[in-house]
């Protein structure tokens, strides 16, 4: 293991400029290029595409051998009645002669800059390129053809749901999984709609003619009364193809005049409530207003966007060259293999994460077919519902990549609508104020059903909680969505966010744990019943909620007292003091962090004592207790580098250099050897492509990089010796950290704005 004390540094303006100027020049720099995938094949099926996008429409895109290029659609607010996130369909080019057959060359390429792929070949020994692009302000996919050879071009539309039919299986968290004999009814797919005889375009749907889930949950679950909206009666989504030039052949594909050029547009929508006459209506309009705007002006403001989307942050990485102590550096490594998972992580996010509805864990939107699910593009593992302690961590690292507009919809749903559905249910369920987080809950705010339970009603049952032992006493969601608002509020300074929604939530939070829990004899709080994350059922005092409790109380008390309302002051400082202290324990002598003062009945693998570093950070390697964190790591009973597994934050957070290293490279490189995109993570505990698993991964990297306390911003707390980086993230209060790792030594750095070098402590073994 390593341990290492931190130096602190303070620099004036003058000197930073000095050290920056003095850094030796670097002779081979690092590029967000060298993560650009390529490929020298054309792919069989979806399971070799790769992912594009535009934040709510997504893409996987792949060529065949026939000449074909193919993409599913996927859409974040695509919502079918059956309460799955579906995809709108796929779309299938078809270039004659075919540029991609034996004997001919072939490159499919992953432009991250741009925000585009490539897809290069040879139609009759002459160059064909295509480029497909999601525009990053329109919601319109382009695809492009050119070349020296004259080819004939065609768009197809191809379903899947083209009749009614009856679900084979559901997954946790479909409306009726595990419902008993008496309340099963069948889960019917309703067949997409294909409009007929359009003029010079053609256009298909999904309407859904019935809503199965959200009144029967809201009823069932005694939360009718709340303010809550059905998401999914009515609601309408599909696409509309043109062609330049184009003439439909039939009502399923559009011809593009033979020549070297082609293009076809495609244009997307989802709207609630909707016909399909209306939905058409809407769809059109949209498109003349897109097309309104020239093309040329178009493609350079997606270009822009995605300029600066990589101007935000940057974290590239390669292995020192072991020859010479040299920075020549070498091309691939571990190294390598962590900044290509952490760049094209960042990247996925950034193609599905600026929609109407917050990352899906389990896929996003770029989930396909398998083959034990033929056909079934929709299909993903644990359904449409959202898990907490899953959802949240495709979120970790925005702030210190800068991506704040991610948060958007992320807010939107947990700091919205079902803030308001968590207050009226604890106010219903328990008669207090206050508001408590099911971890396991539809868009609308029910709980997953299965979870719930169907015996009974909740207006019938005097425990109103679930019946479902795996969350029922778990509620750290509340506490870890507020402790996210703050981070977010420390990094942008937005105070209408702070006053308006950040204390609010945290307040509600705290106020149903002082009036659901009683206090013993001292005035304590005595969190029982209780359960330490899924896996210890029968906790008191249980870590998570505790140090939530804790860090979220110190961070509020911390605020300017123009910013916080004295009567929520006063009762954040009343409840402090009923807080107990962390708990402990002791194996073989040795003192460490505890998953709860009491704990049995251990049901699953994850490590709840470890909450007090990640998220909470009370634990950390700058702080008197670290070794309370490194030992509580060291006796952990479940370890592992992959899904939603949190040990590489761990052991960034408490400086451990080479083990967050091993656990970093391992998870880089465990893409699903199912698909051939290599952040194609998966499937793991959840679902391929695993949004968990890549999170953490960004987050991981972030933490031995750069990590922040308060003012303070300490460089380097866990990075190894033996890697070179250019790097540039976010820190509070509106700052920006940059640095060079060259030869073994921070050899340059820059923080901006200036004044904050004072706050910049670097760890040891780095000046």
């Amino acid at each position: 293991m390593s341990f290492g004390k931190i130096l602190p540094v303070i620099l004036t303006a003058g000197a930073l400029f000095a050290a920056s100027a003095c850094a030796p020049k670097d002779e081979s720099p690092m590029r967000l290029e060298d993560h650009n995938v390529v490929w020298d094949s054309p792919s069989q099926d979806g399971r070799g595409s790769m992912p594009l996008g535009n934040g709510d429409i997504g893409l996987n895109v792949w060529a065949e051998s026939s000449g074909d290029i193919l993409f599913y659609i996927g859409k974040t607010d695509a919502w079918g009645d059956n309460g799955r996130l579906l995809k709108l369909g796929r779309v299938r080019v078809s270039l004659r002669p075919n540029p991609f057959g034996p004997g001919s060359s072939f490159r499919q390429e992953l432009l991250l800059r741009q925000g585009e792929i490539s897809i290069e070949g040879r139609a009759e020994g002459r160059p064909v390129r295509t480029r497909i692009w999601v525009d990053a302000n329109h919601p319109v996919v382009h695809v492009q053809t050119e070349g020296e050879a004259s080819v004939r071009a065609s768009a197809s539309i191809e379903l899947w749901r083209t009749e009614r039919a009856t679900l084979p299986s559901l997954e946790v968290s479909d409306i009726y999984h595990n419902a008993p004999p008496g309340k099963l009814i069948p889960t019917v797919i309703e067949p997409d709609t294909v409009l007929t005889n359009l003029d010079g375009e053609i256009a298909w749907c999904h309407r859904n003619i019935k809503s199965v889930g959200p009144e029967l949950t809201m009823a069932f679950q005694d939360l009718m009364g709340a303010p809550w909206k059905d998401p999914l009666l009515h609601r309408t989504f599909g696409g509309l193809i043109r062609a330049e030039g184009g003439r439909r052949f039939d009502d399923r594909r559009i011809d593009s005049p033979p020549g070297a050029g082609h293009r076809f547009s495609v244009y997307v929508l989802a709207k609630q409530p909707a016909t399909v006459e209306e939905w058409l209506d809407d769809l059109r309009r949209t498109a003349a207003a897109v097309e309104a705007v020239g093309l040329d002006k178009r493609r350079k403001a997606h270009l822009d966007w995605w300029a600066g989307f990589w101007e935000r942050s940057r974290v590239l990485v390669r292995d020192r060259a072991e020859s010479g102590g040299g920075t020549a550096g070498s091309a691939a490594g571990p190294g390598h293999d962590v900044a290509r998972g952490y760049t094209l992580q960042r990247f996925i996010n950034a193609c599905g994460g600026r929609g109407a509805y917050p990352i899906k864990f389990n896929g996003s939107i770029f989930n396909v077919a398998w083959p034990d699910k033929p056909g079934d593009a929709d299909y993903r593992r644990w359904g449409p519902g959202y898990w907490w302690q899953n959802s949240r961590l495709p979120y970790i690292g925005a702030c210190a990549s800068g991506d704040f507009d991610l948060f958007e919809p992320f807010f939107k749903m947990y700091a919205g609508e079902v803030f308001e559905v968590s207050k009226y249910r604890t106010r219903r369920y328990f008669g207090h104020p206050g508001a408590y987080y099911p971890e396991c809950l539809y868009p609308w705010g029910a709980v997953f059903m299965e979870s719930y339970g169907w015996d009974k009603p909740a207006a019938e049952r005097e425990d109103k909680l679930q019946t479902s032992g795996w969350h029922k006493w778990e509620w750290v969601s509340g506490l870890e969505l507020a402790w996210m608002m703050f981070d977010y509020w420390e990094h942008t300074e937005n105070e209408v966010f702070l006053k308006e929604k950040a204390i609010p939530v945290a307040v509600e939070v705290m106020t149903f744990f002082d009036r659901y829990y009683k206090t013993d004899e001292r005035g304590k709080l005595v969190m029982h019943p209780a359960q330490a994350l899924e896996t210890w059922w029968d906790s008191t005092n249980p870590m998570s909620e505790l140090a939530g409790l804790h860090a979220l109380a110190a961070r509020l008390l911390a605020l300017p007292a123009n910013l916080v309302a004295s009567d929520s002051r006063r009762f954040v400082e009343s409840l402090r003091t009923k807080l107990p202290d962390l708990p402990v324990r002791e194996v073989d002598g040795v003192r460490m962090l505890a998953p709860a003062e009491r704990f049995a009945d251990k049901r699953n693998v994850e490590n709840p004592e470890l909450y007090a570093v990640f998220p909470f950070r009370l634990c950390s390697f700058e702080k008197e207790n670290v070794r309370l964190g490194i030992e509580a790591l060291r006796h952990r009973e479940d370890r592992g580098h992959s899904g939603w597994r949190q040990d590489d934050v761990f052991m960034a957070y408490l400086g451990l250099v080479e083990e967050a290293k091993a656990n970093v490279v391992a998870r880089a490189r465990a893409s699903d050897p199912n698909c051939r995109f290599p952040a194609f993570w998966g499937p793991n505990y959840d679902w391929t492509p695993d949004q968990d698993h890549g999170g953490i991964l960004v987050k991981a990297v972030q933490a031995m990089l750069l990590q922040t306390e308060g003012k303070a911003i300490y460089l380097l707390p866990a990075w190894p010796k033996d890697w070179e980086a250019d790097f540039k993230l976010h820190a509070p209060y509106r700052t920006v950290v940059e640095g060079r790792v060259r030869g073994g030594k921070l050899r340059s750095w820059k923080v901006t704005p200036a004044a904050r070098i004072i706050d910049v402590v670097i760890s040891a073994g780095w000046r």
